[in-house]
Parts: C-alpha cells; structure tokens; sequence
C-alpha cells in the first residue's frame, strides 16, 4: 500500500483513543459464552445422533437406502456419469469383504450408490459391467474391481468412468495433456485460490497492521469446517444459516484472541519472534483440541452427494459455482470496504505506518483489534466453503493449507490485501494446472517452489515495496 493522506478532524473524532468501557467487556463475555456454547451443543446432540445413526431402522443400516456414517459403520459411496456427464441409472455394484460380506448397491436416478460397512478394512468394489447402460462402457475395463480401505465414522469414494468408446482407457488421459484438461484444470484453480484469498487477505492484513506471521491461521479454517459439521450436519441447520452464524463465531474468536492475548503481549512490548512462537504454540493446541472433539477421521458437512454440473466445457459441483459465487462477492465487498470507509482507510493507515496513524489520533489498538476480527470471520468462511467444495474437513485441513496461504501472501506483498488477493489466484491456478503433469497431491509442492523463487527474485513481492536495510 503506498502512502496516504493524514486523516482529517472527523476520522481523528472517531478514532481517538479511548478506554474500553463496560459495555466492550460484556460483549467480549457473551462472544466468549457463545463459542464455548458450540462445544457444548456438539457435547449434547452426539449421544443421540449416534444413537439414531446405530438404530436397526436407520439408514445406515439399510443396504438400499443412502448410508450415512456413525461410529458404528463406515459408507463406500460414489457416482457413475456416462459419457455425456448424465447420471447412470440402474447400474450395480458389488462390495465384498472379509467374513463373508457381500452387498449390491444400485445407482439411483442421479447415478449415486452406496453401502454400508459395520467392520473397517480391506474391501473390494466391483462394477457389474452387465449392466451398463446401451452404449456404454468403462474407460478402463481392467479397472473394474478395485481394493479400497474402509474406516468406521468416515466416507469413501470410489469414482467410476464411462465412455462411449469400448476400449478406451484412462491411463493415457492421465499422463497426456489436452486442452479439455487443460481448462478444466484451470478452472478448479481458479476455484482454489478464491477460497485461500477468503483465508489470505486475513493473514495479510494482520501483519501489515501488527508485523506478526500468524501460524495459527489455519487453524481458524480447520474451526469454520468443523463448526459448520456441528450445525449443518449434527443440528440439521439450514446451510446459508449456518456459513452466517459459523463466520460471526469464528469473528467473534478472533475479537477474544486479540482481547486476551495479543494485546496484552502487545503491551508488554513483546518481540515478534515471541509471538510467533505463540502462534505456533496456538496452533498445535487448537490441532489436538480439534482432534479430541472432533476425532481425526474427516467429515463431511451436507451428508448427501454433492450434485455436479457442466457449464462451458467444465464439469465441478454445484458447491463449487456457490462457493465461487460467494467468496468473490466477499472479497469485493472486502476491498471496497478498505478502499472506500473510514474504518477501512484508517486500517490501510495503521498498516502503512502505525506510529503516524497513532499521532495522527487514530486508536491503533481499535484497529488492529478489527483486524484479529476480520481476518477470523473470512478465514471461517473459508473453512465452510473449503469444506463444502473438497467434500469434507478434518482436523488438519488448515495446516495443509497453511502453506499455500503464506505463498500467496509472499507472491502478492506482504500486508497488502490486494496483493494477496492476486497472489492466491496465481498459486491456485499454478498448483492446479500442475497437476497436469505431476500426480496427486505432489501439485502442493510447487507452491514451496513459487515462494523460494519469489524470496530470491522480488522479496518484496508483486505490490509490495522494496525497503532498504541497514
């Protein structure tokens, strides 16, 4: 960000300091009572979510109707689409296990099938070829049977592909590049780094208002994934209820954060390389208490298939058009906000110069504390979003995304929103299109590559400054 006019009288009016009175302290208990409520909400619904879950006449028990997972029983699930992405009905396919296990399961009219398994272990998925609809065949007929590893209160997916060609096979798809790929692959990184960008600009702001690289972000992804699971899925709240309350109490966590801890340290004229140490420290509590409440198997937040649809040549889910949809209105609204309110021009002040802000009259604890909110709120939007896209959430979602997010930051400029905004969008759609070439998860790797690149190249980033040292 460069240089800014001094606010004039009215912005020094509203940001003078002042000392918190009665009524901040009462609001920072009842935020406080209401994330600790979560836990107890969570505490109260299990015993009867399981206890419904593990009834004889659920349906988890049932081999015909959609499993749903509890502690009792795990679900091999997934969808079969033919050539032209239309749901494949009537198709079987056969689970064998150990002791005897043998279910069928038959797509429905979506082309979803599911079975429920009561014992964890070695599994084998077989689609019944005879039964394929006229004219279609799978991509790779060597690959119908297939071993999958199944766990007790989790999914697993197997994802079957049907071709109008017989013979066709997959592997060739996969390691040659196409153009269809191509843009495919392109617009699922375009997806990715809208939904780091929710979670970056966070991070972002706080350095620039504080100094501090906060490593206990991710965490704040991991708690929105996790309390939207409790609402959506344990509570059977409606989804858009539940990212509005999941964003306001994840804002409300990052206001007490900063009321208890980093101001007081703040205070107390800590070194940054203290701090950081406890944001480490904060965030492997946050992942062990995440584990202990939560277990580490993933969850999922809408217990039904995630419905897909093709629009232009590219095949995602409904979530991911919503999800999209909703983080680029977030993030404009986000970027308006500090380029066109008072609040926002005093934040970009502080994050310019905090010395000058502060003799200039704005109340620079006021500020950063806004900015411990904000940055909490989006990056638990982030979370529910990121949860609803990828399927599921578990404990360490926002650790494994942790690095993705600090990449973007460093490509874009540290403490500047805008370069962190076009800094996610990059490393998404990079990572992404590097799966073209590389397997697997293997594609996070490049991020590591991009920040070491950007250190030796241009430290200071896209829209960062370059500053003089020594």
């Amino acid at each position: 960000m460069g240089s800014i006019t001094p606010p004039g009288p009215a912005l020094l009016r509203r940001f003078r300091r002042g000392a918190p009175g009665r009524s901040r302290l009462l609001l920072a208990a009842v935020l406080f009572l209401a994330f600790l409520a979560t836990f107890a909400i969570d505490w109260a619904v299990s015993p009867a979510a399981q206890a419904a879950t593990s009834s004889p006449s659920a349906s988890a028990s049932s081999p015909t109707g959609p499993c749903t997972v509890s502690t009792t029983n795990g679900c091999i699930r997934g969808t079969i689409l033919d050539a032209e992405r239309k749901p494949a009905v009537g198709v079987d396919v056969d689970v064998t296990g150990a002791g005897g296990f043998d279910q069928t399961a038959t797509t429905d009219d979506s082309g979803r099938w599911s079975v429920s398994v009561t014992t964890a272990g070695q599994y084998t998925v077989s689609v019944d070829q005879d039964t394929l609809p006229k004219g279609q065949y799978l991509t790779n007929a060597a690959d119908a049977d297939r071993k999958v590893s199944a766990t007790l209160n989790a999914n697993v997916g197997q994802i079957f592909q049907l071709s109008d060609q017989q013979g066709a096979t997959t592997q060739a798809d996969t390691s040659s590049f196409s153009f269809a790929r191509a843009w495919q692959q392109f617009a699922s990184g375009i997806r990715l780094g809208l939904l780091i960008a929710l979670a970056s600009i966070g991070l972002s702001l706080i350095y620039g208002t504080t100094g501090l690289s906060s490593f206990s972000h991710g965490e704040q992804v991991t708690l929105g994934g996790l309390l939207a699971y409790v609402f959506a899925n344990q509570l059977g709240w409606n989804i858009w209820v539940t990212g509005i309350v999941v964003t306001l109490l994840c804002a409300a966590t990052g206001y007490l954060q900063d009321a208890a801890i980093w101001r007081p340290l703040r205070r107390k004229r800590i070194s940054l390389t203290q701090l950081m140490i406890v944001t480490i420290g904060l965030s492997i509590a946050a992942q062990y208490a995440f584990q202990y409440f939560f277990g580490a198997a993933t969850v999922r937040i809408q217990k039904g298939n995630p419905e897909t649809l093709s629009f232009a040549g590219i095949t995602l889910t409904v979530q991911s058009y919503v999800a999209m949809a909703i983080a680029l209105v977030v993030l404009v609204a986000t970027g308006l906000f500090l380029a066109k309110t008072r609040f926002g021009r005093a934040t970009r002040a502080v994050s310019d110069n905090p010395a000058l802000a502060a003799a200039s009259g704005i109340d620079v604890d006021r500020v950063i504390r806004f900015v411990w909110t904000l940055a909490a709120g989006l990056a638990g939007l982030s979370g529910v979003m990121l949860g609803l896209v990828l399927n599921g959430v578990n404990w360490q979602t926002g650790l494994q995304l942790l690095l993705l997010m600090f990449a973007s930051v460093t490509l874009g400029g540290l403490g500047t929103a805008y370069g962190a905004l076009a800094g996610s969008m990059i490393i998404g759609i990079v990572v992404e299109l590097t799966n073209l070439v590389l397997p697997g998860d293997f594609k996070y790797a490049t991020a590591l590559v991009i920040l070491i690149l950007i250190l030796l190249f241009r430290p200071q980033g896209i829209f960062g400054r370059a500053e003089r040292i020594g």
